[in-house]
Order: structure tokens, then sequence, then C-alpha cells
């Protein structure tokens, strides 16, 4: 403990030692590593493996120092938070650029207000990686989602078509592990639906946080095109719909034993019905529910992005006659 400033408490150095196992010097003062780090620590040295966190820990300081020091002008922005390490980013501003989370999330509200009066936080997340935070828009839900609400409720879906309400996911991180990001969602349908492409600008390239409200304006004029997108998978009917899910859920790289489950739980549902690709697109999100509560925050994101890229498939290609092989 010696070697550790005051503020670092036994309890992180024990912590770490059951962990990641590794200190750094920063300055002359010696800092316990948090796992963020690991994968940063890895870019600064220029070296990759999965041999490497099988070393006994001394063997890999050994590794990482010897690396390190093949770049000797090389300089690096350190996160130090809670007594530990949490990312060592590209001292260079191309490499890294710090995107504070405070500014980030007052640039956002700014905007929500002007463009959604009346808009609700629903919910925020945060943890060592990354951080979320969700806004529904029940003031705009006609103006959003009016067409969509018609088509749902045509083709007798009323009593879902009456719980939609729109809004968005705000999703950042600085450990270098997410862009500071902002998708379109949809609520009322169980866990939310994230629906279009998700608006991102990188921690890297000199990016700005005004970079960040042109990429906010930018999802919020599209929000409009993007449910249009979602109505369009209503008119798009496929003959083999169980067929088509489990390969669309290929093609995506859906986590495997989920998507399967929820292809069975779909076919139970439609037979050998023909079925709509919205139908399967919402039979998809069943995936998220399955896998909850054994993935990362972070990997539930990554999930729920794939999902949301099958708006624009051409679901033609995958209305395969004969059962799909995975």
């Amino acid at each position: 403990m010696s070697r550790f400033p005051i503020e670092v408490s036994p309890n992180a150095v024990t912590d770490t030692v059951r962990n990641l196992g590794l200190a750094a010097m920063v300055d002359g003062t010696y800092f316990p590593v948090r796992t963020t780090a690991y994968k940063s620590l890895l870019d600064r040295a220029k070296i990759n493996g999965t041999a490497l966190p099988k070393l006994p820990r001394p063997a890999l300081a050994e590794v990482l120092n010897a690396c390190l020091q093949l770049f000797p002008t090389k300089q690096a922005l350190v996160l130090i938070r809670d007594e530990k390490v949490a990312a060592f980013h590209g001292g260079d501003q191309h490499d890294y650029s710090a995107l504070p989370i405070d500014k980030l999330m007052s640039v956002l509200q700014e905007h929500l207000d002007e463009r959604f009066p009346g808009n609700m936080f629903q919910s925020g997340y945060t943890d060592h990686i990354l951080s979320t935070a969700i806004w529904e828009f029940p003031m705009q839900r006609t103006e959003l989602l009016d067409t969509y609400i018609d088509a749902l409720t045509k083709c007798g879906k009323a009593t879902m078509a009456s719980r939609l309400v729109p809004g968005i996911r705000f999703t950042t991180s600085d450990v270098g592990m997410s862009a500071a990001s902002v998708s379109a969602l949809l609520f009322g349908v169980g866990r939310p639906i994230r629906i279009g492409s998700v608006v991102a600008v990188e921690h890297r390239r000199q990016s700005s946080v005004d970079q960040f409200e042109t990429a906010v304006d930018m999802l919020f004029s599209q929000y409009g095109d993007t449910v249009a997108q979602l109505c369009k998978l209503m008119d798009i009917w496929l003959q083999y719909p169980v067929h088509a899910m489990k390969a669309v859920c290929k093609k995506l790289t859906l986590p495997k034993k989920a998507a399967l489950e929820a292809v069975a739980l779909f076919e139970v549902a439609v037979q050998d019905e023909p079925a709509t690709a919205h139908d399967v697109f919402l039979a998809m999100q069943e995936i998220l529910y399955l896998v909850k509560n054994t993935e990362s925050a972070n990997k539930l994101l990554s999930i729920e992005e794939s999902l949301s890229r099958a708006m624009t498939l051409k679901w033609s290609d995958y209305d395969f006659a004969k059962e799909v092989s995975w």
C-alpha cells in the first residue's frame, strides 16, 4: 500500500488484485488499473492476443513495459476515476478527443426542449464502461407515429398501437467503448425497440461537442423518415417467415441460442402461415428479453443495434422455402 497515494483505499487495491492485477505509474505515482483500461493499454503498447490475459501478472507487466518502451515519445491521456486508472487514451488529439458527458447532456437536453416540448426523462444508467439516458416524447406521439399507429390499427394491432410512445436513447463512454450517440426508440411493446440508424460522434479526430449537436439535429430531422421505414415492413409479405427470421438472425450474427429460441416461439405463433417482415422484426425483439439477464449493458446495446439493421435488409432475399441451417 505504501506505493499508492493516500486517496487509493485498500479495498481498491484488493479489488484490482482479484481482477486485472496491474498497477500503472502515472507522473511518478502508482494507481491500480481497472479492467476497463486493459484494451486501451494494449492499444498504447500496440500489442494484442488471446494469450496475454493468460500470462502471470508479472510476466504480462514485463511484456507491456517492454512494448511501451518501444514508443518513448508517445504520450497518453490517462483517465483516473474512483481510485483507479479507467483508460489510457492516445495523447494525440487525432487519437482521442474528450467529449465531457455533462456538456453532451446539456446540449442534448437543450435541443430536446426545443424540438420536443414536454419530453420526459425516463431512465438512466451508468457504470465504469458507459452511460446511457432515455427520454420519451408523449406530446409528439401523434405527430411522429400517426401513420404507423393507423397502419397497426388497420391490421388488427390496435392494442399495441395505443401503447406506443416515441423517444430516444443517448449513449457515451469515456473509456473508449462507445461513441457519443443518439438513437430513436419506440416504447410500449415491452423492451424499447431501436428503430433506424444511430447517429454518432466518435471520441477521435478532434471531434467536438458542436459536432454532436449537429448529429442530434440530424436524428431529430430524420425521425419521421425512420418511422416511415418501419411502416414499409408491414407491406413486405414473406411466404416462409420462420425461415426468413432464422436467416436474418444468422446474417446479423445475433446470439445463436437466444435467436433460435425466439425463432421457435415465433414458429408456434405463425405456424405455416405467411407473415410480414414487420411481424418478424417484432418477433426478433424477443432475443433482447431472452439475454437481458446474462449480457452486459454494452453487449445489449450492441445486440439492439444489430436488430435495428434488420429494417434496411432486402427481406425477399431471406424468404427461403428450405429451412436455413445454422
